[in-house]
């Protein structure tokens, strides 16, 4: 008799390793098998029904409320900087206004939120453009500004120095303004989940947990199963995160305290103030 199996997206950036970790090697349900993408091929798969759940981005849910159904209480967020969703620019946001700003292929959601901030918050009318690169300073050379999420983000701003070789005082200060020039020739650094929680106060929901209707009916016990372990792996990777930086593959370029720093500014949770972070988002999205 054939075994039915859960087919589960998994994004390979550093915010969801310990996700997956705890998924893969401590709960390690052989009912489970994981489909690997980024945000946007998910939701590709999600939409066709190659998958049947995944966290994906939180615009595909708002795009698609009637085929989908949430795991609940859980969330890939930030409140405040999220750090590994950047805006690389040759000049002071402000000044963007009328400008071709290069966007990630890789995300809709933060793509949706620049807009938000720059239309919205910021009353900037500006261009985007679609692009597979993700040099900085490449994309620099063709745009005023350029957008990266995920471990390319992360990988661009320590390239840059961005953070890292900053004096401990000066990185908090980074960290409050979401603003740093490392010289006169480096761009400006903006992280959008900080500029997001400066002009809302609330957290922005990056991604969710997101199944398939469809799935429901025939993999209730699995996605059940499912559900629960994410929430006994929201309760194991607070008490571990050293032994999480140690496993992780991110540590060739990551040290464990930077590992360690990041994942504490990453929630897994979704509260009413998520939801209401979320629902402040979909009514900006619909303004576009």
């Amino acid at each position: 008799m054939k075994t039915t199996k859960l087919k589960i997206g998994k994004i390979p950036y550093t915010n969801l390793f310990p996700i997956y970790y705890y998924l893969e090697n401590i709960s390690a349900r052989p009912e489970f098998v994981f489909l690997e993408g980024v945000p946007s091929e998910l939701n590709r798969m999600l939409r066709e029904g190659k998958i049947d759940v995944s966290p994906s981005s939180s615009i595909e849910y708002l795009k698609h409320k009637d085929i989908y159904s949430l795991i609940p209480w859980t969330s890939i967020s930030a409140q405040g900087a999220v750090g590994s969703i950047y805006l690389f620019s040759r000049s002071p946001i402000e000044s963007l206004g009328n400008s071709k700003i290069a966007v990630s292929s890789h995300s809709e959601t933060s793509v949706v939120l620049l807009k938000i901030i720059m239309n919205e918050f910021l009353s900037l009318d500006c261009s985007y453009e679609i692009t597979e690169a993700s040099s900085v300073d490449k994309n620099l050379k063709q745009y005023s500004a350029s957008l990266l999420i995920g471990d390319e983000a992360m990988r661009e701003a320590k390239k840059l120095s961005a953070i890292s070789n900053q004096p401990s005082e000066k990185n908090k200060a980074i960290a409050k303004n979401s603003l740093q020039i490392t010289n006169h020739e480096s761009p400006y650094l903006y992280d959008l989940g900080a500029i997001w929680h400066k002009h809302t106060g609330l957290p922005f929901v990056f991604a969710l947990w997101i199944i398939r209707k469809e799935s429901l009916a025939g993999k209730k016990e699995l996605l059940k199963n499912l559900s629960e372990d994410i929430i006994l792996a929201k309760k194991y990777i607070p008490k571990h995160l050293k032994t999480l930086a140690g496993k992780s593959p991110m540590r060739k370029w990551l040290s464990e305290k930077e590992l360690v720093s990041y994942w504490n500014g990453i929630s897994y949770d979704f509260t009413d103030e998520h939801m209401e972070g979320l629902l402040l988002f979909e009514k900006y999205a619909k303004n576009l």
